[in-house]
C-alpha cells in the first residue's frame, strides 16, 4: 500500500484516543541506594581507573560548587551555578563518550568538562573573566568553552544548542555516507551529545532539532536533564504528558529514561546510546530523572517555589555517595584516604581562587578581536566612544582604565 504520510498502518476498529500517559516509559536503574546491584539488573564493565576518575569528578565538582557559591555570596564573583544532585548524570554521561566527540552543553554541566581535563586554573580564570580566560572574559562566570576538549562554548539563551547539536552531529556523518546509496557507509568515528534541562525542552528549538535529527539521522545522543524545576516552574506546570522520552518516541528517536542519581546506569545507558549513534547513524533521546539540589541560579531563591521537606528528602539520595558506597564494595576506595582528598581539594580550590581573582582582566582591545580580521569601521567606531567614555569616568571603570592605550 502506497504509504505517503510515512505512518504506521496498524489499523483499529475501534474509536480510541491514546493518552499521552499510555506508553509509561520504564527508568533504568541499576544500583541500590547501600551500593549494591539491584536484583535482576546487569552492571556495565566499568574498570577501576574509570571509576575512580568518574568519582573524583563528581568529588571535586560538588567541592567546586560549595566554594563558589560561597564565594558569590562574597562578592568575588557575578553569578554562579551549581551541578548539585546532578554530578552523576552529568560525569558518568560524559565518561560513556570517546574524548573526540562534540560536547554541547546548557550551563550546569561543568562535571563533563571537569572529567575531559580542564584544570582548576582554567576554571578559576573563566569565573573571574582575567586575561588568562580562554573566552578573554567575554562571558558571564561558568559560560565555559574549550576547543582543545571538544566542549562547545555555552551560550545563555535556552535551548539554542539543540538544532545546532543536531548540524553538528549531521556534519559528523557526511564523511561517511555512500555518494552513491546515500547510506551509510562505514561506522561514524565520533558524535555529539548534547545537554539541556527539561524546561528547555518547552523551547521551540528542541522540536526543530529534534525534528531535523530524526529526518535526517543526525549522530546526537540528546541528554535531557529532567531535575524537576525550570528555575521556579515545576514540572507538572510545564508539560503534560510522560515526561521528555515520550517526546523523543514521538519523534520517532531511540530513547530510554535513566535513573539520574545512578552513576552505573547512566554510565551504561549512554554508552548504549552512542554506540547507535556511531554504528546506525541516527539520534538518540536520554532523560536523566534526578533533583536539582541547589537554587537555579545564585540569582534564585528555591524557598518561594518549594519546602525544605521536598529538599530533605531528595538530598538523602546523594549521588556521590551511592557511587562511593559501590566503589567502597569494589575494594576499590580508601574512606580515609577519600577523606584526606577532601581536605586536600578544597585548600587548592582556595588557592586557585585567590591566586585567580588577582590576575588583571583583558586588555580592552580584546573586545574587539578575533570577530573580524581587522575590525570593520562600525566596531572601530564604537570601540573609540568607548574608550573615550572610560577616560571620562576612570571612577565607574577603575580596572580598565588604567590599561587604555
Amino acid at each position: 500500500m502506497i504509504n505517503p504520510n510515512n505512518i504506521s498502518l496498524n489499523i483499529s476498529h475501534a474509536l480510541e484516543f491514546i493518552d499521552g500517559h499510555a506508553l509509561n516509559i520504564p527508568t533504568l536503574k541499576i544500583l541500590g541506594d547501600n551500593g549494591e546491584i539491584l536484583d535482576g539488573a546487569t552492571a556495565p564493565e566499568l574498570d577501576k581507573e574509570t571509576a575512580l576518575k568518574i568519582y573524583s569528578t563528581m568529588r571535586f565538582i560538588r567541592l567546586l560548587d560549595e566554594r563558589m557559591q560561597a564565594a558569590q555570596r562574597q562578592g568575588r564573583v557575578s553569578f554562579y551555578m551549581q551541578c548539585l544532585g546532578e554530578e552523576a548524570a552529568v560525569t558518568a554521561s560524559a565518561a560513556a563518550l570517546k574524548h573526540d566527540d562534540m560536547i554541547m552543553a546548557q550551563y550546569r554541566e561543568q562535571a563533563a568538562l571537569a572529567y575531559r581535563g580542564f584544570s582548576l586554573d582554567n576554571f578559576m580564570n573563566q569565573m573571574f573573566s582575567n586575561e588568562l580566560d580562554l573566552g578573554k572574559g567575554r562571558q558571564m562566570p561558568i559560560h565555559y568553552g574549550s576547543n582543545e576538549l571538544n566542549y562547545m562554548t555555552i551560550s545563555s539563551p535556552l535551548g539554542t544548542q539543540i538544532p545546532q547539536a543536531t548540524g553538528y552531529a549531521y556534519g559528523q556523518k557526511l564523511n561517511h555516507i555512500d555518494a552513491a546509496t546515500g547510506e551509510l557507509a562505514s561506522e561514524i568515528d565520533n558524535v555529539t551529545i548534547c545537554y539541556f534541562g527539561e524546561g528547555a525542552a518547552s523551547e521551540g528549538d528542541f522540536h526543530a532539532g529534534l525534528n531535523m535529527a530524526a529526518v535526517h539521522k543526525a549522530p546526537v545522543v540528546f541528554f535531557a536533564r529532567n531535575n524537576g524545576y525550570a528555575i521556579s516552574t515545576p514540572a507538572d506546570e510545564q508539560f503534560k504528558g510522560d515526561g521528555i522520552a515520550a517526546r523523543g518516541v514521538g519523534y520517532g528517536i531511540k530513547t530510554i529514561r535513566v535513573d539520574g542519581t545512578d552513576t552505573l546506569a547512566v554510565y551504561a545507558a549512554t554508552q548504549a546510546a552512542r554506540k547507535i549513534a556511531a554504528e546506525q547513524g541516527e539520534p538518540v533521546l536520554v532523560e536523566s530523572i534526578a533533583y536539582r539540589l541547589g537554587a537555579h541560579s545564585t540569582s534564585d531563591d528555591p524557598s518561594g517555589y518549594r519546602s525544605k521537606d521536598e529538599e530533605a528528602e531528595f538530598r538523602a539520595a546523594c549521588p556521590i555517595e551511592r557511587f562511593k558506597n559501590w566503589l567502597l564494595k569494589q575494594g576499590w576506595l580508601n574512606e580515609a584516604e577519600d577523606e584526606a582528598a577532601k581536605d586536600k581539594i578544597r585548600e587548592e580550590i582556595l588557592a586557585a581562587l585567590k591566586v585567580a581573582e588577582k590576575v588583571q582582566k583583558p586588555a580592552l582591545e580584546e573586545l574587539v578581536s578575533d570577530v573580524y580580521d581587522t575590525p570593520i569601521p562600525a566596531l572601530q567606531k564604537q570601540y573609540e566612544e568607548l574608550k573615550e567614555h572610560i577616560k571620562q569616568h576612570p571612577e565607574a571603570y577603575p580596572v580598565t582604565a588604567g590599561r587604555i592605550k
